[in-house]
Protein backbone atom coordinates (compact mmCIF):
# COMPACT_ATOMS: atom_id res chain seq x y z
CA UNK A 1 0.00 0.00 0.00
CA UNK A 2 1.95 2.85 -1.36
CA UNK A 3 1.25 6.93 -2.32
CA UNK A 4 -1.18 9.08 -0.58
CA UNK A 5 -4.56 9.52 -2.37
CA UNK A 6 -6.57 11.65 0.44
CA UNK A 7 -4.92 13.92 2.91
CA UNK A 8 -5.64 16.78 4.81
CA UNK A 9 -3.62 19.52 6.67
CA UNK A 10 -4.42 20.81 9.89
CA UNK A 11 -8.27 21.03 9.22
CA UNK A 12 -10.46 23.02 11.54
CA UNK A 13 -13.90 23.74 11.31
CA UNK A 14 -15.78 26.55 14.11
CA UNK A 15 -19.07 26.80 14.63
CA UNK A 16 -19.44 30.64 16.47
CA UNK A 17 -17.04 29.21 19.53
CA UNK A 18 -17.39 26.17 19.25
CA UNK A 19 -14.62 23.86 17.66
CA UNK A 20 -16.36 20.94 16.15
CA UNK A 21 -12.90 20.19 13.93
CA UNK A 22 -9.76 20.66 15.82
CA UNK A 23 -6.83 20.54 13.32
CA UNK A 24 -6.97 17.47 12.03
CA UNK A 25 -4.38 16.26 9.56
CA UNK A 26 -5.46 12.64 7.95
CA UNK A 27 -3.61 10.51 5.52
CA UNK A 28 -5.40 7.95 3.66
CA UNK A 29 -3.52 5.85 1.46
CA UNK A 30 -4.18 4.21 -1.92
CA UNK A 31 -5.76 1.24 -1.17
CA UNK A 32 -6.80 1.71 2.27
CA UNK A 33 -9.15 -0.15 4.61
CA UNK A 34 -9.25 2.87 7.45
CA UNK A 35 -11.59 3.38 9.91
CA UNK A 36 -12.70 7.12 11.75
CA UNK A 37 -14.18 6.21 14.82
CA UNK A 38 -15.07 8.10 18.05
CA UNK A 39 -17.88 8.66 20.60
CA UNK A 40 -20.46 10.84 20.08
CA UNK A 41 -20.05 14.25 19.32
CA UNK A 42 -16.31 13.26 18.65
CA UNK A 43 -16.92 15.32 15.12
CA UNK A 44 -16.83 12.37 12.76
CA UNK A 45 -20.04 13.49 10.88
CA UNK A 46 -18.86 17.54 10.86
CA UNK A 47 -15.27 15.96 9.13
CA UNK A 48 -16.56 14.01 6.68
CA UNK A 49 -18.75 16.92 5.51
CA UNK A 50 -15.54 18.71 5.28
CA UNK A 51 -14.14 16.12 3.26
CA UNK A 52 -17.04 16.06 0.88
CA UNK A 53 -17.86 19.93 0.54
CA UNK A 54 -20.99 19.34 2.28
CA UNK A 55 -18.91 22.36 4.62
CA UNK A 56 -16.27 24.55 4.19
CA UNK A 57 -13.72 24.69 7.02
CA UNK A 58 -12.35 27.67 8.77
CA UNK A 59 -8.67 26.53 8.45
CA UNK A 60 -6.45 24.32 6.74
CA UNK A 61 -6.88 22.63 3.57
CA UNK A 62 -7.88 19.13 1.74
CA UNK A 63 -5.59 17.36 -1.20
CA UNK A 64 -7.16 14.90 -3.33
CA UNK A 65 -4.66 13.11 -5.09
CA UNK A 66 -2.12 15.81 -4.74
CA UNK A 67 -4.73 18.59 -5.90
CA UNK A 68 -6.14 20.87 -3.44
CA UNK A 69 -9.83 20.42 -3.62
CA UNK A 70 -10.60 22.68 -0.87
CA UNK A 71 -12.35 25.19 -2.58
CA UNK A 72 -14.11 22.57 -4.66
CA UNK A 73 -18.01 22.15 -4.27
CA UNK A 74 -19.18 18.67 -3.35
CA UNK A 75 -20.03 17.39 -6.91
CA UNK A 76 -16.85 18.68 -8.16
CA UNK A 77 -15.07 16.68 -5.75
CA UNK A 78 -17.00 13.14 -6.81
CA UNK A 79 -15.74 14.00 -10.75
CA UNK A 80 -12.21 13.64 -8.98
CA UNK A 81 -13.14 10.44 -7.74
CA UNK A 82 -13.87 11.46 -3.94
CA UNK A 83 -17.18 9.69 -3.17
CA UNK A 84 -19.34 9.29 -0.31
CA UNK A 85 -22.51 6.57 0.78
CA UNK A 86 -25.57 8.21 1.16
CA UNK A 87 -28.99 6.61 2.48
CA UNK A 88 -31.08 6.25 -0.61
CA UNK A 89 -33.75 9.37 -0.19
CA UNK A 90 -37.27 9.41 -1.45
CA UNK A 91 -37.15 10.15 -4.88
CA UNK A 92 -35.37 7.32 -5.36
CA UNK A 93 -37.86 5.12 -3.87
CA UNK A 94 -39.98 4.79 -6.78
CA UNK A 95 -37.22 3.92 -8.94
CA UNK A 96 -35.94 0.36 -9.44
CA UNK A 97 -32.19 -0.97 -8.67
CA UNK A 98 -31.63 -1.22 -12.57
CA UNK A 99 -33.04 2.49 -12.68
CA UNK A 100 -30.33 4.10 -9.94
CA UNK A 101 -27.47 2.63 -11.27
CA UNK A 102 -28.46 3.15 -14.67
CA UNK A 103 -28.66 6.93 -13.72
CA UNK A 104 -25.64 7.07 -11.22
CA UNK A 105 -23.70 5.48 -14.23
CA UNK A 106 -24.96 8.05 -16.79
CA UNK A 107 -24.34 10.69 -14.70
CA UNK A 108 -20.70 9.16 -14.36
CA UNK A 109 -20.51 9.22 -17.98
CA UNK A 110 -21.61 12.98 -18.59
CA UNK A 111 -24.89 11.79 -20.91
CA UNK A 112 -27.58 11.82 -18.02
CA UNK A 113 -28.45 15.23 -19.09
CA UNK A 114 -29.76 13.50 -22.45
CA UNK A 115 -33.24 13.27 -21.44
CA UNK A 116 -34.25 11.93 -25.24
CA UNK A 117 -32.68 8.64 -24.79
CA UNK A 118 -34.20 6.00 -22.91
CA UNK A 119 -32.18 5.40 -19.62
CA UNK A 120 -29.35 2.90 -19.95
CA UNK A 121 -29.74 2.59 -23.80
CA UNK A 122 -26.19 3.00 -23.89
CA UNK A 123 -24.43 0.06 -24.16
CA UNK A 124 -21.34 0.62 -21.84
CA UNK A 125 -24.31 2.08 -19.05
CA UNK A 126 -26.43 -1.18 -19.44
CA UNK A 127 -22.81 -3.42 -19.20
CA UNK A 128 -21.65 -1.32 -16.18
CA UNK A 129 -25.07 -1.66 -14.55
CA UNK A 130 -24.87 -5.64 -15.16
CA UNK A 131 -21.62 -5.83 -13.69
CA UNK A 132 -22.78 -4.05 -10.47
CA UNK A 133 -25.84 -5.70 -9.94
CA UNK A 134 -23.94 -9.16 -10.01
CA UNK A 135 -21.31 -7.69 -8.12
CA UNK A 136 -23.78 -7.06 -5.11
CA UNK A 137 -26.75 -9.51 -5.38
CA UNK A 138 -29.16 -7.39 -6.60
CA UNK A 139 -29.53 -9.08 -9.80
CA UNK A 140 -32.59 -10.92 -8.78
CA UNK A 141 -34.60 -7.45 -7.20
CA UNK A 142 -33.59 -5.29 -10.68
CA UNK A 143 -36.82 -4.84 -11.62
CA UNK A 144 -38.85 -3.65 -8.17
CA UNK A 145 -39.09 -1.11 -6.72
CA UNK A 146 -36.65 0.46 -4.28
CA UNK A 147 -38.99 1.09 -1.48
CA UNK A 148 -40.21 -1.90 -1.38
CA UNK A 149 -36.72 -3.57 -0.54
CA UNK A 150 -35.52 -4.98 2.15
CA UNK A 151 -33.91 -2.49 4.36
CA UNK A 152 -30.47 -4.47 4.00
CA UNK A 153 -30.64 -4.78 -0.06
CA UNK A 154 -31.31 -0.90 -0.02
CA UNK A 155 -28.02 -0.34 1.49
CA UNK A 156 -26.31 -2.79 -1.11
CA UNK A 157 -28.07 -0.52 -3.78
CA UNK A 158 -26.29 2.54 -1.77
CA UNK A 159 -23.07 1.42 -2.05
CA UNK A 160 -23.50 0.03 -5.76
CA UNK A 161 -24.44 3.29 -6.59
CA UNK A 162 -21.43 4.91 -4.71
CA UNK A 163 -19.52 2.38 -6.70
CA UNK A 164 -20.96 3.63 -10.03
CA UNK A 165 -19.91 6.64 -9.34
CA UNK A 166 -15.66 5.41 -10.20
CA UNK A 167 -14.28 6.65 -6.96
CA UNK A 168 -10.79 6.72 -6.25
CA UNK A 169 -11.84 7.56 -2.41
CA UNK A 170 -14.99 5.93 -0.83
CA UNK A 171 -16.30 7.18 2.39
CA UNK A 172 -18.83 4.26 3.37
CA UNK A 173 -20.75 6.14 6.28
CA UNK A 174 -22.38 3.63 8.48
CA UNK A 175 -23.33 0.62 6.04
CA UNK A 176 -25.22 -1.58 8.48
CA UNK A 177 -26.90 1.00 10.70
CA UNK A 178 -30.43 0.24 11.57
CA UNK A 179 -29.88 -3.49 9.27
CA UNK A 180 -31.28 -6.56 10.63
CA UNK A 181 -29.32 -8.90 11.65
CA UNK A 182 -29.94 -11.64 9.35
CA UNK A 183 -29.24 -9.06 6.14
CA UNK A 184 -25.95 -7.71 8.19
CA UNK A 185 -23.78 -10.97 6.33
CA UNK A 186 -24.46 -9.86 3.01
CA UNK A 187 -23.18 -6.31 3.68
CA UNK A 188 -20.28 -7.14 5.36
CA UNK A 189 -19.01 -9.05 2.36
CA UNK A 190 -19.67 -6.74 -0.16
CA UNK A 191 -17.62 -4.33 1.79
CA UNK A 192 -15.59 -6.68 2.08
CA UNK A 193 -15.26 -7.43 -1.72
CA UNK A 194 -14.59 -4.18 -2.37
CA UNK A 195 -12.22 -3.47 -5.50
CA UNK A 196 -8.81 -3.54 -3.95
CA UNK A 197 -8.15 0.32 -6.16
CA UNK A 198 -10.38 1.75 -4.10
CA UNK A 199 -9.44 3.18 -0.84
CA UNK A 200 -11.81 3.01 1.77
CA UNK A 201 -12.51 5.13 5.11
CA UNK A 202 -15.21 3.79 7.18
CA UNK A 203 -17.81 5.93 9.45
CA UNK A 204 -18.83 3.09 11.90
CA UNK A 205 -19.79 2.65 15.66
CA UNK A 206 -20.51 -1.13 15.34
CA UNK A 207 -16.95 -2.26 16.20
CA UNK A 208 -17.10 -5.94 15.64
CA UNK A 209 -17.63 -4.38 11.63
CA UNK A 210 -14.64 -1.86 12.52
CA UNK A 211 -12.38 -4.31 14.01
CA UNK A 212 -13.22 -6.78 11.18
CA UNK A 213 -12.33 -4.87 8.33
CA UNK A 214 -10.03 -1.50 8.61
CA UNK A 215 -6.25 -2.21 8.68
CA UNK A 216 -5.37 1.06 10.46
CA UNK A 217 -7.92 3.42 12.83
CA UNK A 218 -8.20 7.28 13.66
CA UNK A 219 -9.74 8.02 16.94
CA UNK A 220 -11.06 11.62 16.95
CA UNK A 221 -11.68 13.02 20.28
CA UNK A 222 -13.34 16.62 21.09
CA UNK A 223 -12.97 17.26 17.43
CA UNK A 224 -9.42 16.16 17.54
CA UNK A 225 -7.16 12.87 16.19
CA UNK A 226 -6.92 11.36 19.75
CA UNK A 227 -5.09 8.21 18.06
CA UNK A 228 -4.16 6.06 15.06
CA UNK A 229 -2.82 3.00 14.64
CA UNK A 230 -3.17 -0.84 13.76
CA UNK A 231 -6.39 -2.28 15.48
CA UNK A 232 -4.08 -4.68 17.16
CA UNK A 233 -2.54 -0.96 19.19
CA UNK A 234 -5.82 0.96 19.04
CA UNK A 235 -7.55 -2.09 21.14
CA UNK A 236 -4.46 -1.82 23.72
CA UNK A 237 -4.26 1.95 24.30
CA UNK A 238 -5.59 2.46 27.62
CA UNK A 239 -6.73 6.02 26.80
CA UNK A 240 -8.96 4.89 23.71
CA UNK A 241 -10.36 2.06 25.88
CA UNK A 242 -11.14 4.73 28.63
CA UNK A 243 -13.13 7.73 25.96
CA UNK A 244 -14.13 5.00 23.74
CA UNK A 245 -14.30 1.60 23.58
CA UNK A 246 -14.77 0.46 27.28
CA UNK A 247 -12.42 -1.86 29.55
CA UNK A 248 -13.64 -4.99 28.17
CA UNK A 249 -13.75 -4.51 24.53
CA UNK A 250 -11.16 -6.43 21.70
CA UNK A 251 -8.96 -7.05 24.41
Amino acid sequence: MTGVVLRTHALTRRFGALVATDRVSLVVYRGARHALIGPNGAGKTTLVNLLTGVLAPSEGRIELLGEDVTALAAHQRVRRGLVRTFQINQPFASFTPLQSLALAVSTRLGIAARWWCPLGSDPRVAQRCESLLGRFGLGDVADRRVGELPYGKQRLLEIAMALACEPRVLLLDEPVAGVPGGERSEILDAVAALPDDVSVLLIEHDMDVVFGFARWMTVLVSGGVFAEGAPDEIARDPRVREVYLGGGVHA
